[in-house]
């Protein structure tokens, strides 16, 4: 596949520094084929899409994995099969193809199955002063030259996501808690 910095590099070579195609496929270790490409389309990215993905080996066993693969979706979570074992079992009703492509079919499968699931989103809305959120924190400040704890309450609006900060210092001669 072309990046598009070797795309760059043909049309410079060919059309500022005037260089033929069979120097430009000398020198970059190109085809003929791919440099003419490049020089004649203003396509400045090629990428190449596979519209069906081949399964020489898994293509006749399709129907028994998505059976085992169902069966193993129905059981209980602590009784599911990994899918290691789910191709062992396959392997033992007489696939000889390897573990890699039913792993990649599972992922796909399991994508295109949950991919509804997902998609629901439910925002929250609150009425002004029906929520808030409230936390406490101990920030160490500089107050007249001295190091001091203080406490800080913070409080945000769920209706307005307004924030609000109050500091309260600690009576003179006592530091805060911070354990």
């Amino acid at each position: 596949m072309l990046i598009v910095e070797t795309i760059a590099k043909i049309r410079r070579l060919h059309f500022t520094e005037g260089k033929g195609i069979k120097t430009i496929c000398r020198d970059l270790k190109l085809s003929k084929k791919v440099v003419r490409k490049v020089i004649r389309t203003g396509i400045t990215e090629f990428t190449y899409t596979r519209t069906v993905q081949p399964r020489p080996k898994l293509g006749a066993w399709l129907e028994e994995l998505n059976g085992l693969l169902e069966i193993n979706a129905a059981r209980a979570s602590r009784e599911r099969l990994t899918l290691i074992q789910i191709y062992e079992e396959l392997r033992g009703l007489g696939y000889e193809g390897g573990y890699d492509a039913v792993r990649r079919y599972a992922s796909v499968r399991a994508r295109t199955q949950s991919s509804g699931a997902s998609s629901a989103f439910v925002p929250l809305s609150f009425a002004p002063g029906e929520a808030y959120q409230f936390d406490w924190s101990h920030e160490v400040v500089l107050i007249d030259g001295a190091t001091t704890t203080i406490k800080v309450a913070h409080v945000r609006l769920c209706h307005s996501r307004m924030f609000f900060v109050r500091a309260y210092r600690p009576p003179q001669g006592r530091q805060c808690d911070t354990g």
